[in-house]
């Protein structure tokens, strides 16, 4: 049976339209990019390189053919810069705006600068993507924006207190979608990501990701640190299925689909012990034994206890289907993860 994302890439074979990715040389945007270049479409890209790297759009190059990557066209700009906005939003049917500063602890160390990029520089692109008549914005929301509501699994209408200043903006984020549709009529969907993972995340400094922080640690024979007793648990998402997300999104015309929040997400729940084991017993598939203990130190401020999503209306009006659970998402990107993650500071 076709899925409606089957379908959707294939309806997008035939007829190539003009996308733009915010934060394309970060990981999910780099994603999206070798995904659409795939599909032989037309990307415009912006990144200033805050949190992105050359080396991910180089990796892309690499995965495309020499034609896909002449479709592709790119601009080192700042969302913080309106006119950067208008440039790249120039001629584009769809934005997938994926431009921000994550990481709850960088937000609770920084808060400025997590407010000027993720409202300020987020408004700059409503702007600009309104007055470029652009067909549909979806953009990255978060599901720290759930806060301290405790009830399991997460629901896209309730949401609870937030606990860090990153938390704040990706509300504002919502808040302010909703009121361009109904000051502007201005299409957008926000996708609540719950952790995702997979190629090209990386595993450097004080704000990386778990898996590929765990995963560059046993490569290397270090320790690992768990903040927490570890029981802390985590709906892991692999990157392909927040592809597809952006792309149903994206491309939606059903009224009852657009203008929505959406969870994106698998629907299960791993502990961060279950995950340590897990990241142990795919990477001796790889002949990489790790055996040095696990260290438990202190829970991390502005974290919450535990995430799980409920993602049956993304399945409902988009027809998203989760197509990599977390141990599949793990073998598909451990390849990539022991290729590149050699020799990796932890």
């Amino acid at each position: 049976m076709t899925t409606a994302y089957q379908a959707q890439c294939e309806q997008l074979q035939q007829q190539a339209k003009t996308w733009l990715i915010t934060g394309v040389a970060g990981f999910i945007g780099s994603n999206l990019l070798e995904k659409l270049l795939k599909l032989d479409q037309i990307v415009v890209g912006l990144d200033n390189f805050a949190t992105g790297f050359q080396h991910n759009l180089d990796q892309v190059r690499q995965a495309v053919t020499p034609t896909q990557w002449q479709r592709f066209s790119f601009i080192q700009g700042d969302i913080c810069c309106l006119a950067d906005c208008e440039e790249a939003c120039t001629g584009v049917d769809y934005v997938l705006h994926q431009a921000a500063l994550g990481s709850v602890p960088r937000s609770i160390e920084n808060p400025i600068a997590t407010n000027a990029t993720n409202i300020d520089g987020f408004l700059n692109m409503l702007v600009a993507a309104k007055n470029a008549q652009v067909k549909n914005f979806v953009y990255a929301a978060s599901s720290s924006t759930y806060g301290d509501h405790a009830a399991l699994p997460k629901q896209e209408d309730v949401i609870g207190n937030p606990l860090s200043p990153y938390a704040v903006t990706k509300y504002v984020n919502e808040l302010y979608a909703s009121v361009f549709k109904r000051s502007y009529d201005f299409n957008s969907v926000g996708l609540r990501y719950f952790n995702v993972f997979g190629p090209r995340q990386t595993p450097e400094g004080a704000y990386a990701a778990v898996i590929p922080k765990w995963t560059a640690a046993m490569i290397a024979q270090h320790t690992l640190f768990i903040n927490g007793d570890g029981e802390t648990s985590r709906d892991f998402n692999f990157v392909d299925n927040a592809v597809q997300a952006n792309i149903l999104a994206a491309c939606s015309t059903d009224p009852n689909a657009l203008n929505q929040i959406y969870n994106v997400a698998v629907g299960g729940r791993t502990t961060l012990n279950e995950l340590v084991e897990l990241l142990k017993q795919t990477l001796a598939k790889h002949g990489v034994n790790h055996a040095h203990a696990v260290v438990y130190r202190d829970f991390r401020a502005g974290d919450v206890k535990h995430s799980q999503a409920d993602i049956s209306k993304i399945q409902q009006r988009l027809g998203y289907v989760a197509e990599f659970d977390l141990a599949q998402g793990i073998e598909r990107a451990m390849p990539w993860y022991i290729s590149h993650l050699q020799g990796s500071s932890t």
